[in-house]
């Protein structure tokens, strides 16, 4: 039984991707609206209807190359199981998403947490993707799990992004280790992971400055945190998570590049996914890059940062289908 079977008979998987069902509403009534209607009218499975489901994945920014791939996937599926009605398609394309995504890995992106000391995770990405809120939302739900937690204003650089952090760790009640714009990131990172294990701090959260002006300089300065990171915690297993702002699109997805080359990004948290009519990014990301979804943001509130999960966000973009 595909995975469009198993959706479409679970009450229970419907109502566990509700969230994503509401998050994805822009996207469903936008760049993929027309889908069903398109099956249900074309008569029969020509290349026709393949360059018309081509437009519509790739209007749903997933990406040219990925879509090109993944309409000749379904080319060939129709070729080997003899699939002769269009509306037959539905339960076809909801299955090769799902493998698409999941590229026959077992993924697991929950937070690898160093239970016997200190837990680091950093955060990169281009200004503006909603990182430092990211962390925000992230350090309240951690520590909603009973871990103590610290923030350290990495980013530098913008006077805004350190009093941005300090009004998360109010807000969430955890301490901020920062120093004056300006200063070396490193000298803050060296002091936060002090203080931390000081403190006995379970889970440190640390931001960093998003430049691409010069990706020279914003390798260089990632180089140095890593390594005080890796001498100061003695391992080098720890989380880096890439921030991306869903609503960017394929630009979005450019930058994501530029970080993947001067970090080693163990998981994505993605922003702003409810905002966008292009929430088909996630499979751009996951086939270009590589790398998981491990978070999602769909919404304002501080709860709004969940842990990604592949069947509900398929539920999300595809809803109609199961309706």
């Amino acid at each position: 039984m595909g995975l469009f079977q198993r959706l479409f008979q679970s009450k229970e998987s419907k109502r566990k991707a509700e969230k994503y069902k509401i998050g994805m509403m822009k996207t469903r009534n936008g760049s993929l609206s027309s889908l069903k209607e398109i099956l249900l009218k074309s008569k029969s499975i020509d290349e026709d209807l393949f360059s018309k489901l081509e437009e519509i994945f790739i209007m749903a920014d997933i990406g040219v190359d990925t879509v090109v791939q993944f309409v000749e996937t379904l080319r060939e599926s129709v070729r080997n199981e003899k699939i002769t009605k269009p509306i037959e398609l539905e339960n076809l394309i909801v299955d090769k998403m799902f493998e698409l995504y999941l590229k026959g890995e077992v993924i697991n992106t929950n937070i690898k947490y160093n239970e016997g000391g200190l837990t680091v995770i950093l955060f990169v990405g281009v200004n503006g993707t909603g990182k430092t809120t990211s962390i925000g939302k992230l350090a309240y739900q951690i520590k909603n799990k009973g871990k103590s937690v610290m923030l350290a204003a990495g980013d530098t650089f913008r006077a805004g992004a350190i009093n941005q952090l300090k009004i998360w760790g109010e807000r969430v009640n955890v301490p901020v280790v920062s120093k004056s714009a300006g200063s070396d990131p490193s000298s803050v990172i060296f002091d936060a992971i002090k203080k931390a294990k000081e403190d006995k701090i379970d889970v440190l959260l640390i931001d960093t400055a998003g430049r691409l002006q010069n990706k020279v300089n914003l390798m260089n300065e990632l180089n140095k945190i890593n390594r005080i990171i890796k001498r100061e915690t003695n391992t080098d297993s720890y989380e880096t998570y890439l921030v991306i702002d869903a609503t960017t699109g394929q630009n979005g997805l450019s930058q994501a590049k530029i970080f993947q080359e001067v970090a080693d990004v163990t998981g994505i948290i993605l922003t702003k996914l409810d905002g966008t009519a292009k929430g088909g990014i996630v499979l751009a990301i996951r086939d270009k890059l590589g790398i998981p979804i491990s978070f999602v943001g769909m919404g304002e509130k501080i709860t709004d940062l969940d842990y990604f999960d592949i069947e509900d966000y398929i539920y999300g973009l595809f809803a109609d289908f199961f309706e």
